[in-house]
């Protein structure tokens, strides 16, 4: 998240907003997208993508919803607290490269962020 805009712009809001209805499944995790990409096989969340989400949730001071976002991601490390890039929307398995640093930067961006707003 660079800053080009501030997170209240409404521009910025409205794209909040759209991620989080449309790109968002059951489980609270962000799809990279949801269009046919040609590849074998189905996509999976993406926590980067959830904890991308909770951030600027956070930014716009939408706080108890950034919360939730990155609670829903956290949910997914595993015993020792480690990522995955992805994970099955079906089996909530993880999938993808493991341990995945993106998605851990991610956690730590988003949980300052959220820290910040609070």
């Amino acid at each position: 998240i660079v800053g080009f805009l501030p997170a209240s712009d409404p521009r910025m809001r409205s794209t909040i907003d759209a991620i989080a209805e449309r790109l968002t499944d059951e489980h609270g995790l962000v799809y990279r997208y949801r269009a046919s990409d040609g590849l074998e096989g189905s996509e999976g969340t993406f926590l980067l993508c959830t904890f991308w989400l909770a951030q600027a949730q956070a930014l716009a001071g939408e706080v108890e919803q950034a919360r939730a976002s990155f609670e829903h991601a956290i949910d997914y490390a595993n015993d020792v607290g480690l990522l995955a890039e992805e994970v099955d929307p079906a089996s909530n398995e993880l999938l993808g490269n493991f341990p995945q640093a993106f998605s851990h930067i991610g956690l730590v961006n988003a949980a300052w962020a959220i820290s910040q707003a609070e």
